[in-house]
C-alpha cells in the first residue's frame, strides 16, 4: 500500500492503549509519528505484558502491539525547556494526538490554544474518558471504568468482556476525525481541536441496545434462534441466521437433512422471527446435537448460510484467512514476535511494518537533530535530564 499519509508529521502524546493505537494507525498509512514521553515516567504499557524480560526493557507485548512505525523522543514536558521545544516541535507539525486528563497540558502551558496560536493549521486531537465538557470532563477512566459507566458490564449480563474493546474503538474513531479534519483542512487551511470521548465510543458500540433503552416502546424479547450458539458433539456452534430468508434456507437445510422444523419454512418478516417460540428453538438445540461443530459449518456454508464454530484466541490468531490477508506482521527487531497492523487494505495490499517499536528515546538525538539544535545545545538538554535516550 501506498503510504497515504506520506509526509504527515504527528506529535504522539499518548500512553496505555486508545491514544497509541490510534497514532499507530496513522503511522501504518505513512505519517512520521514522534512519540514524546516523560523520560522519567514513559507509556507504562512499556512495562505489561505476557513476558517479564521485554517488560523490564520497556518493550512489553501491550506497548509494542501499537508502538511500530513510531519514533520515541524523551522529552520531560513540566520543565520550560521541554515545553519549548514542543512548542518548537508543533509549529512544523500537522497533527498532535494526546490523551492527558482535561487541561492538563493547559496547566503546561501547551494546550490547544498555545499550539494554535503557534500553527494555526494543526490538528490537535484530544482523548479522554468523558469527553472535554461536561460534569465529568476532568474525571479519569480506562477502558473498565468506561464498560462499567458506558452499561457495558451490565448488557454483558453483569460480566466485563474480556477484551479492550473501548480503547481500540475510541483509537478508531480518533483516527477517523484526524483523516477528517486533514481533508478539511485541505477546503480551508486552518486545523482544528477534535474531542474524542471513550464514554460515546462506547454508546456508538450499542448503538440499537442505546437507542431502545431510551424508546417509550416495552416490548422485550428473546435472543432470536438463528444467531444463536449451539451445543455440538464437539463444541460449540455460531449460527449466523440472520434475515427471515436465512430462516428458510435454515429449514430447507434441516429437512434434507430429516430435521423437519414446519416452523422456519414459513418465516417471511421480522416479526415472524421473534414468534419463534420455545418448542421449536428446543429442537434446534437437539437437532445441532446430532453432529460436530465442523460438520454443522460445512453443511450452513453449503446452505449459504454463515456459521463457526466458537474458537480460543490461539486457534483465531492462526487462522489461514489472516495469514493471506498479512494482517500480524514480523517486527523488523524481533520476527519472533507478531504485530497486528491494519484491518483494511488499500489498492489491494495492506499496510508494512516497517520500523519496530522503539525504546524510549531512541531518537531523541536525531529529532533534535531535525529541529535544527547543534550538538551543544544537545548535550545540554542531556546533561539537565529534559531530553535523554537510550545509554
Amino acid at each position: 500500500m501506498t503510504g497515504a499519509l506520506n509526509g504527515i508529521i504527528v506529535l504522539d502524546m499518548t500512553h496505555v492503549l486508545a491514544g497509541p493505537f490510534c497514532t499507530y494507525q496513522l503511522g501504518l498509512l505513512g505519517a512520521d509519528v514522534i512519540k514524546i514521553e516523560d523520560p522519567s515516567n514513559p507509556d507504562c504499557a512499556r512495562g505489561r505484558g505476557p513476558d517479564d524480560a521485554l517488560n523490564a526493557a520497556g518493550l512489553g507485548l501491550n506497548y509494542q502491539v501499537q508502538g511500530g512505525n513510531k519514533r520515541s523522543l524523551a522529552l520531560n514536558l513540566r520543565s520550560a525547556e521541554g515545553a519549548d521545544l514542543l512548542k518548537l516541535l508543533a509549529a512544523q507539525a500537522d497533527i498532535v494526538v494526546e490523551n492527558f486528563t482535561t487541561g492538563a497540558l493547559a496547566s503546561l502551558g501547551i494546550g490547544y490554544e498555545v499550539l494554535a496560536d503557534i500553527n494555526p493549521k494543526l490538528i490537535h486531537c484530544s482523548i479522554t474518558g468523558y469527553g472535554d465538557s461536561g460534569p465529568q470532563a476532568e474525571d479519569g477512566a480506562y477502558d473498565n471504568v468506561i464498560q462499567a459507566t458506558s452499561g457495558t458490564i451490565g448488557q454483558c449480563g453483569g460480566v466485563k468482556p474480556g477484551v479492550s474493546f473501548v480503547d481500540y474503538a475510541t483509537g478508531y474513531a480518533a483516527a477517523f476525525a484526524v483523516t477528517a479534519a486533514l481533508t478539511q483542512r485541505e477546503r480551508t487551511g486552518k486545523g482544528t481541536h477534535i474531542s474524542v470521548s471513550m464514554l460515546e465510543v462506547a454508546m456508538q458500540m450499542m448503538a440499537p441496545e442505546a437507542a431502545a433503552a431510551q424508546s417509550p416502546a416495552t416490548a422485550k424479547r428473546s435472543k432470536e434462534a438463528g444467531i444463536a450458539s449451539y451445543e455440538t458433539q464437539d463444541g460449540q456452534l455460531m449460527l449466523g441466521a440472520f434475515h427471515p430468508a436465512q430462516y428458510r434456507k435454515l429449514s430447507g437445510l434441516l429437512d434434507g437433512l430429516g430435521h423437519p422444523l414446519p416452523a422456519l419454512a414459513t418465516i417471511q418478516c421480522w416479526r415472524d422471527v421473534w414468534a419463534i417460540g420455545a418448542g421449536t428453538k428446543s429442537a434446534l438445540r437437539d437437532i445441532f446435537m446430532t453432529a460436530d461443530a465442523d460438520t454443522w459449518v460445512t453443511r450452513l456454508r453449503a446452505a449459504d448460510l454463515p456459521a463457526e464454530r466458537v474458537k480460543t484466541l490461539a486457534e483465531a490468531v492462526d487462522l489461514p484467512q489472516l495469514t493471506a490477508r498479512g494482517y500480524f506482521q514480523p517486527s523488523p527487531d524481533n520476527p519472533g514476535t507478531a504485530l497486528p497492523t491494519t484491518a483494511f487494505h488499500m489498492g489491494g495490499a495492506g499496510t508494512t511494518l516497517h520500523q519496530a517499536p522503539p525504546t524510549l528515546g531512541q531518537h531523541s538525538h536525531a529529532v533534535l537533530i531535525e529541529m535544527g539544535l547543534d550538538e551543544r545545545q544537545i548535550g545540554q538538554l542531556f546533561d539537565a535530564g529534559i531530553v535523554t535516550c537510550p545509554t
